[in-house]
């Protein structure tokens, strides 16, 4: 019981440093010290490790879709182009 436990907490926090990079370097993408290919490329892998946590039951289905959801979508607003601003 001690073994699953400690090493389900592994893979937990695994998957908890790899959502974090991808937000921490969307963010950075942002302010533009860091290049928006580089957090897509972290999505991929945030997403296959989400994929993974929920075959393997450490996370629900409907919250590994709810993040992968969150996490393209924080994705895709840095790489869409600036919408003008419409005139009134």
């Amino acid at each position: 019981m001690q073994r699953r436990r400690v090493k389900n907490r592994n893979e937990r926090s695994a998957l908890r440093t790899s959502v974090k990079k991808v937000r921490v370097t969307a963010a950075a993408a942002a302010t533009g010290s860091a290049k928006v290919e580089d957090a897509k490329s972290l999505l991929q892998l945030a997403i296959k490790r989400i994929d993974q946590s929920a075959a393997k039951h450490l996370i629900h289905a409907n919250k590994a879709a709810r993040d992968k959801s969150r996490l393209t979508k924080l994705i895709n607003k840095l790489s869409a182009p600036a919408a003008p601003a419409e005139a009134k």
